[in-house]
Formats: C-alpha cells, sequence, structure tokens
C-alpha cells in the first residue's frame, strides 16, 4: 500500500495572535540559511564534525494582505523594533501544518520560532497593469533556535 500525506488548514501564530489575513502562493515560507554541521577532512580518511549553532537559524517570510489587521499587527511590531531596538521585546512565532493520512488520522508538524526580530521592512509598489503583488505586504523575519516536532 502506498504512503498518503494530505495537508491542509495550517496555523501560523505571531506572538500568540492566529495570523489569518494571507495573500496568495506561498503564505508562510521557512528556510534555514545555515548549517547544522561542518565537517573537515583530515589524514587517512579522517573527518572532524562539528555542530554549528547557526544551523537552527530560520528566515521566515510572511505575505499578508496589504492594510489588513495583520499587516497593521506586523508593521506595529517593526516600528517597535525601530523605534527603540535595546527594549525590543522579541518576536515568537509558531507554524504548525496539519498532515493527514487519508485514513482520517492526523499529525501536527510544529516548528516553534523563539527569538525573532525583523530583517526587512516591506517593499511597496504601484501597477497600472493589474499586477496582484502591490496588494501584498512581505515581511522578513529571522528567528533563534528554532525546533521542529512532528506529533
Amino acid at each position: 500500500m502506498s504512503t498518503v500525506t494530505l495537508t491542509g488548514k495550517d496555523t501560523i501564530v505571531i506572538d500568540s495572535r492566529i495570523l489569518a489575513d494571507f495573500a496568495d502562493g506561498d503564505t508562510c515560507n521557512i528556510e534555514f540559511p545555515n548549517d547544522l554541521a561542518t565537517e573537515k577532512a583530515g589524514k587517512n580518511g579522517n573527518m572532524i564534525y562539528a555542530y554549528n549553532a547557526a544551523g537552527n537559524i530560520a528566515n521566515v517570510t510572511l505575505r499578508v494582505l496589504r492594510g489588513s489587521g495583520d499587516d497593521k499587527y506586523l508593521q506595529s511590531r517593526l516600528q517597535e523594533y525601530i523605534n527603540d531596538p535595546a527594549a525590543f521585546v522579541m518576536v515568537e512565532g509558531e507554524f504548525i501544518k496539519r498532515l493527514g493520512d487519508g485514513a482520517g488520522n492526523v499529525v501536527a508538524d510544529t516548528i516553534t520560532l523563539p527569538g525573532g526580530a525583523f530583517k526587512k521592512k516591506p517593499g511597496a509598489k504601484e501597477n497600472v497593469a493589474g499586477d496582484t503583488e502591490q496588494a501584498v505586504s512581505v515581511y522578513a523575519l529571522v528567528f533563534a533556535n528554532s525546533q521542529r516536532a512532528i506529533g
């Protein structure tokens, strides 16, 4: 029998706020830009492996509808950082992907995102040829020490 994975109704939480005002396409993208281990080959085929803590850093991109409640919330948090970086209360996030097996069983694939900050301001554009991207705010955040759990 083949294995099936069904997905849907994922949840994205920022600072205990469940985000819902998403745009089209990839609404949330989590990437890990750094290696979790580094390695070096030695004499006689010996290998050295070293844990790289930077491998836990997660880059998160959120695409929300421009002017929506979620856009206003994220913008207010971004402004808090800009106003006083030293006093900024770090962003806390959680991404929960629901996975079904086709037999009614569902498990949660959860990525916990502690210690977050904004990497970039969302850009803006005007387009008179019907480009829908002008109605999207794209937020880039970075989180430290992310963890993944399935169950």
